[in-house]
């Protein structure tokens, strides 16, 4: 099965107004949020994965106190860009969640994000203990800030 990923996968979110973005794990969620102008994403907060309703309630927390009027969630692609199961578990968590929320959800390729952001803190000297700590909030930060990129620059 190959990614349905539109031409433009950030189409539904609205013009203007801050964004969070989520990187979706299996014990936490990381989520980072984009200022109202859209140009910088920012490291919010790492989830600690709890039952569905209880995760939803901290992300319905965040949509009000941000007043965030979309979201970019991180879809876990193959690296060939087939969809393997965790696809459809997040594509699962995104349908759980739009039942909850009235902003719309748009998916992005998150393909080597928490790689990425963990070779930059390794390179940064950072122990471990404290890369665990910051990785996922600062994963969502890159996937959010790759599609404010996208949004500005076509």
């Amino acid at each position: 099965m190959t990614s349905d990923l539109p031409d433009n996968p950030l189409a539904a979110l609205p013009p203007s107004g801050k964004l969070l973005g989520l990187d979706l794990g299996t014990k936490t969620i990381g989520v980072a949020v984009s200022d109202a102008m859209r140009y910088s994403a920012t490291p919010v907060e790492t989830i600690r994965r709890q039952k569905f309703t209880l995760d939803a309630e901290r992300l319905d927390e965040l949509i009000a106190q941000n007043s965030a009027v979309g979201i970019v969630l991180g879809l876990p692609l193959n690296m060939d860009g087939s969809e393997g199961p965790r696809v459809q578990s997040t594509r699962a968590f995104a349908r759980n969640l739009s039942a909850r929320i009235s902003i719309p959800i748009a998916f992005w390729d998150e393909r080597l994000s928490t790689s990425a952001v963990t070779r930059m803190l390794i390179e940064a000297d950072t122990r471990r203990d404290k890369r665990a700590e910051v990785v996922d909030k600062l994963a969502a930060s890159y996937i959010l800030q790759g599609a404010l990129d996208r949004l500005r620059h076509g």
